[in-house]
């Protein structure tokens, strides 16, 4: 039987994750093995600790890969709301490249919303595209992740 620090993964979708480096130094904090995955267009360095997989460029072959891959307590890297929901749906974690925690209870409202922001840029609307990463975004998504391993660190010793 596995350990509960075995099943410990954290799955990223890595084609525009600004904060790897952020993730891989939290993982190697905690042991946590981390699983990047990405399209043949982007190039990743694999690392102690990161395993590097890459799929096809087709628009949804990452998500795809991820969903197929996760499984109950994992957590996934994502900025994607659709990747989000399925991910829910298989009883995973998402955290967002700012360290926002996305949970059952808002995903339909997320999609609703970014539903919105398409319809309207159809009709020839404009939408605010997302801030840049700052500093501080990058320190909230490093102290977020940890907070979500340490309990589950101390459930693992014996």
């Amino acid at each position: 039987m596995q350990s509960v620090a075995q099943e410990r993964v954290i799955l990223v979708d890595a084609d525009a994750c600004p904060v790897k480096r952020e993730i891989a130094l939290v993982a190697e904090q905690f042991k946590v093995p981390v699983i990047m995955v990405s399209s043949y267009d982007h190039w990743l360095e694999p690392a102690a600790g990161v395993q590097v997989i890459q799929v096809d460029r087709g628009n949804d072959s990452v998500d795809l890969y991820i969903v197929n891959l996760v499984k109950r307590g994992h957590i996934v890297v994502t900025q994607d709301l659709g990747l989000s929901s399925l991910v829910l749906a298989k009883g995973g974690l998402v955290l967002s490249n700012r360290g926002e925690e996305i949970v059952e209870e808002q995903i339909g409202y997320l999609l609703e919303r970014r539903h919105e922001s398409a319809r309207r840029r159809r009709a020839g609307g404009r939408t605010k595209g997302p801030r840049a990463l700052t500093d501080e975004d990058r320190m909230r998504f490093q102290q977020k992740l940890t907070k979500l391993l340490s309990p589950r660190q101390e459930i693992s010793q014996p």
